[in-house]
């Protein structure tokens, strides 16, 4: 009994609750796993991917600090003291014109819209569309039968009060003699005369007649009233023409000559006034949309007798033989007056000036190879050249490219301004300067070099696929094998 007792004492107790703390803590074990996997693959997947950034980063580092070959003494086109490549120009004299640039629009010098002044059918067109025409030129003929009998019956009213004129006048003269000798009465002779004049005047009336006839039935014939290109006809041929139609036959531009209107800033206006008062001719040259191609030269005719207020600009007009129908009315071109010409002036490109905090300035190459720099004073610019004054001669190069890095009193070396003229622009794409043993290899070669390289080239990107792709799959590992157990 007492060793019972004594190995129900001795034997060891294991509780309940200790059992259901152990499966809970059983369950916990998978999810904690998989979050404590999850945490560690993000941080590789960051550590891997700022190393590979380091990488780079140092490597272009390196790449740009490397001096190029066969300057083993430092960088040649980097740095604060460093020999800038640059293009130049000669400072020349040359004559610079004046000009003013503007958009204008093309008139005809005349247009007349040729209408029917007679009612009629339209029988015959004399004219081909888009034709040059003269003034007095038949373009139409309408139907005159019926102003011709209308001439008739005026001519036959004419001829018959004449008659009647005749014999009046031949009775007046035979009642004169009569009254001489006292056998008719001055009261009959009052009455004849009256008679005459009362038939003179009736004669008068039917001239007029008959000139009106005569002008309707000339309406018929359509003629050009002014010179110039006929557009397309406004009726055919059997239709009835009307003085009441709007469109009219046809539209008559005159062309040669033809006008061109365009505005230009109002301070140029005591410059233009003054020329055409001089009678100085002053050239326009009208150019397409692009300003690519010149379309005809001209001169200004005469300036509007007011200034736009709301624009601050005048109308001047200009005036194109335009021989080779080159302008068109309507037709909007580039235009360009030449206001004046200065003569033998210092001329750069306008490349070469700048502006800074001194004002306008360009950098002149010294004998030395070094720039210097110079004020001046912009003027107008022509073309590829602009008027300059300041402490320059003939004969200086300025530079007109690569001034970006430039200081004063720094080096320089002067390059062709044409890419294609530089040294080295003929070389293979691709190649390296300063490698003579690249020019021994032939095409095999370089075929077996660009494989190697790609080969090379391949495990490191699958390397890098691989570990990219390794973030996203490692939860999905951990969540299955959580799940299995």
């Amino acid at each position: 009994m007492n060793n019972k007792l004594t190995d129900l004492l001795t034997q060891p107790v294991q509780p309940q609750p200790a059992r259901v703390l152990h499966y809970q803590a059983g369950r916990s074990r998978p999810r904690l796993l998989v979050l404590l996997l999850t945490v560690a693959v993000i941080g590789a997947g960051g550590i891997w991917w700022w190393k590979s950034r380091q990488d780079t980063n140092g490597d272009a580092a390196s790449a740009s600090a490397k001096p190029p070959a066969g300057n083993a003494g430092g960088r040649r086109f980097g740095g604060a003291n460093a020999i800038q490549p640059v293009s130049i120009q000669t400072i020349r004299k040359q004559d610079i014109k004046v000009m003013v640039n503007a958009i204008g629009s093309v008139a005809a010098s005349n247009t007349a819209t040729v209408r029917a002044q007679v009612n009629g059918v339209l029988q015959r067109l004399n004219f081909v569309e888009g034709q040059q025409v003269s003034a007095g030129q038949l373009l139409a003929q309408i139907d005159p039968r019926a102003y011709e009998a209308t001439l008739g019956q005026a001519e036959g009213a004419l001829a018959r009060d004449k008659a009647q004129l005749d014999n009046a006048n031949i009775d007046l003269a035979r009642y004169r003699d009569l009254l001489a000798k006292d056998a008719v009465p001055k009261q009959q002779l009052d009455t004849q005369q009256a008679l005459v004049h009362q038939l003179e005047g009736t004669v008068k009336v039917d001239q007029a007649a008959v000139a009106s006839a005569k002008l309707q039935l000339s309406y018929t014939r359509v003629l050009a009233p002014t010179a110039g290109r006929v557009g397309l006809k406004q009726v055919d041929i059997g239709n009835i023409v009307q003085t009441s139609d709007t469109n009219g036959i046809v539209i008559i531009n005159q062309t040669r000559p033809i006008t061109l209107v365009f505005a230009v800033p109002s301070a140029n206006v005591p410059l233009i006034t003054a020329r055409l008062r001089s009678n100085t001719a002053m050239t326009v040259n009208a150019w397409d949309r692009g300003g690519k191609r010149l379309l005809a030269t001209g001169r200004v005719a005469t300036v509007d007798n007011a200034i736009d207020t709301t624009t601050d600009t005048i109308k001047v007009k200009a005036v194109f033989a335009n021989a080779d129908d080159a302008l068109f009315p309507n037709q909007a071109v580039s235009v360009t007056l030449q206001m004046d010409t200065l003569t033998d002036v210092l001329a750069v490109p306008p490349s070469a000036v700048l502006r800074g905090a001194q004002g306008f300035y360009l950098y002149v190459v010294n004998a030395d190879n070094t720039v210097s720099t110079r004020i001046i004073t912009p003027g107008t610019v022509d073309g590829d050249w602009m008027a300059i004054e300041g402490p320059l001669k003939v004969g200086e190069k300025v530079v007109i490219d690569g001034v970006d890095r430039l200081r004063e009193g720094a080096k320089v070396e002067v390059i062709a301004s044409d890419p294609k003229q530089r040294a080295g622009a003929n070389a293979p794409a691709g190649g390296k300067r300063g490698r003579n043993k690249d020019k021994d290899k032939g095409p095999d070669s370089s075929a077996s070099g660009q494989a190697s390289a790609a080969s090379t080239a391949a495990p490191a990107s699958a390397t890098s696929v691989t570990s990219a792709a390794s973030p996203a799959s490692a939860p999905q590992s951990a969540s299955s094998a959580a799940a299995s157990k």
